[in-house]
């Protein structure tokens, strides 16, 4: 018999819309259910995040499928943890507070850059319309839209380009979310964001210190930020 936490997760999968044909996979021999719940539980609501749509995408996605097996038992874990090409996949708080400042709804078109693993493009999926993503770094990239696929989350669209041009085609953007750290806020993607958008991003050099940045644009087009919390961030390059 399944758990109560894998009755609870299959409750989530059907009320999110995952497809039917990833349920083996994310429920697969699953005892990293336990681990899910518990990581939201004391790691992500106890620090403050409360958006229930957020908790259940981050409940729901299996981290450990976007990084090395041999990680799998950190897979949960308080922490940020390797992948390659010298990046990172971030700590399960600052995706889930990230995505919570972000305030995603469900007709929205979102932007990210730096895809890295696909983990933040598999949470923000459950919670847009689309996801249009964008990795400078190859490998990485061409992973990552694999294990995407792989998963099901077809409204993912990964693209190997520079972040700081953003994805004009594509524009304007309800949301935008940045995953590594410029200096400056670039102004491309500013312009690439919809009247009455927001974007999360973390800006500063690792030297001097970043900071987790809400950046919003009224209907009239001016910009507005705020500072929320320290973070670290590998930089984001051109």
């Amino acid at each position: 018999m399944r758990s109560t936490s894998a009755i609870k997760l299959l409750s989530l999968i059907f009320l999110l819309g995952l497809p039917e044909a990833t349920i083996p996979q994310v429920l697969d021999a699953d005892g990293f259910v336990e681990e899910r719940v518990s990581m939201v539980e004391t790691q992500i609501e106890a620090r403050g995040v409360n958006d229930a749509r957020v908790l259940e995408s981050m409940r729901l996605i299996p981290r450990h499928l976007f990084i090395d097996e041999s990680l799998w038992p950190r897979a949960y874990s308080d922490r940020p943890l390797p992948i390659s090409s010298g990046q990172t996949i971030s700590q399960p708080y600052i995706v889930a507070l990230m995505t919570e400042l972000l305030q995603p709804d469900e007709h929205h078109i979102v932007l990210e850059i730096g895809t890295g693993s696909g983990y933040q493009a598999a949470v923000l999926s459950k919670l847009v319309r689309w996801v249009y993503t964008i990795e400078i770094v190859p490998e990485l990239g061409q992973s990552a839209e694999g294990t995407l696929k792989r998963l099901g989350y077809d409204n993912v669209t990964v693209r190997i380009g520079d972040g700081y041009q953003g994805w004009p085609e594509q524009a304007p953007y309800d949301r935008i979310i940045v995953t590594a750290a410029p200096e400056e806020i670039p102004q491309e993607l500013v312009e690439q964001l919809k009247p009455g958008g927001r974007m999360i991003l973390p800006v500063g050099s690792q030297r001097r210190g970043q900071d987790l940045l809400v950046l919003e644009k009224d209907q009239a087009g001016n910009v507005n930020t705020r500072q929320t919390i320290p973070v670290r961030f590998v930089p984001m390059v051109h």
